[in-house]
């Protein structure tokens, strides 16, 4: 029992130590540790999600106490997943109207019932994912009052028309931010409702997570984590938190050899052989910020006593994966292309 197509999200609740897994084949799998009857090792074994969905998941996360969790999926539905423990596997109700288009990220609410939800239909939306038999009552937020499932609680537009590839809750809650292909980063305030929209003129976020009630960093095709700060007054771009003026990666960012093997001639070599290029060609094409390629995720890798984020961690489709302290943040390599923004 594993899946048979590419896994397209992971999500670990780490006070259940239990892994969930969605893939192209329309499954999802839930990963527990159990010991072998007949090695004694601990070992991973899948429980078995009933998802009812007839086109690929695309995204996966834990709700806040671990005792369901959302998948998206390109079904224009959201697989919210309970456990039951009479037949041993976890069981699907899905959110669906209104949505159009493939969802692509989703993130809960710290109150366990509402769920945020960034779809290719060019909308974010705030859901209730409320079930009776799993979920306490909710008190009222500034979402709403009575929430039933499938309540839509809010829904945002793109301003110039993308994706949204990612969306989040701020650690209280009453603030939601979502980054679309339109190359903005918006951020949501309901009870005005206001929409504080930053358009930059680099290339689009895909990820976000919030690492305080004030602070956002985001990281996407730009290939460097980006901070923004704010409040309900307005919200601007602080900085990087990679140094993307080039001076300082000459050795970081380069994955060579060193020592005597870093010359001139054996990278000659090393190029032609596993990059296919010749002395004629230009082989200086590595970007001068450590991820050399798109950032596909940006996680809270450590708390403080009073529960900040003091690092979060990045990995992209070069294969890195970078820890980043957020009180670090550089201005000097953003100067160029994030200057023009416009808030």
């Amino acid at each position: 029992m594993q899946h048979d197509k590419v896994i397209t999200s992971i999500d670990w609740a780490p006070r259940t130590n239990c892994i969930v897994t969605a893939s192209q084949d329309r499954n999802a799998y839930v990963w527990s540790q159990s010991p072998n009857a007949e090695t004694g090792q601990m070992a991973w074994k899948p429980t078995l999600v009933l998802l009812r969905v007839n086109r690929a998941a695309t995204f996966v996360r834990w709700s806040p106490n671990e005792d369901k969790f959302a998948v998206a999926s390109g079904a224009r539905a959201i697989a919210i997943c309970s456990f039951d423990p009479e037949n041993n596997w976890w069981v699907s109700k899905q959110l669906k109207k209104p949505i159009r288009s493939t969802v692509l990220s989703v993130d809960w609410h710290p109150n366990n019932v509402l769920l945020a939800a960034g779809s290719a239909d060019m909308k974010a939306r705030v859901f209730s994912a409320y079930i009776k038999d799993v979920d306490k009552r909710p008190a009222a937020t500034v979402w709403g009052e009575k929430l039933p499932f499938n309540t839509v609680c809010g829904e945002y537009a793109s301003p110039a028309g993308g994706w949204v590839h990612a969306v989040g809750f701020s650690p209280s809650g009453d603030v939601l931010a979502f980054a679309s292909h339109d190359s903005s980063v918006n951020i949501v305030y309901p009870g005005g409702p206001t929409v504080y929209s930053i358009r930059l003129q680099s290339l689009p976020h895909v990820t976000l997570t919030w690492t305080a009630e004030d602070t956002i960093v985001a990281a996407g095709h730009d290939c460097q984590p980006v901070v923004y700060s704010g409040n309900a007054t307005g919200w601007s771009l602080v900085g990087s938190l990679d140094d993307a003026s080039g001076a300082s990666k000459t050795g970081t960012g380069r994955s060579g050899a060193v020592g005597r093997l870093n010359s001139a001639a054996f990278n000659t070599f090393r190029n032609a052989d596993t990059r296919g290029h010749t002395a004629e060609m230009a082989t200086d094409t590595e970007l001068h910020t450590i991820h050399q390629n798109t950032i596909t995720g940006v996680r809270a890798y450590s708390l403080d006593a009073r529960g900040a984020v003091t690092r979060v961690s990045t990995s992209g489709v070069d294969g890195k994966l970078v820890i980043w302290d957020v009180s670090t943040v550089s201005v000097g390599g953003l100067a160029g292309k994030l200057g023009a923004m416009r808030v």
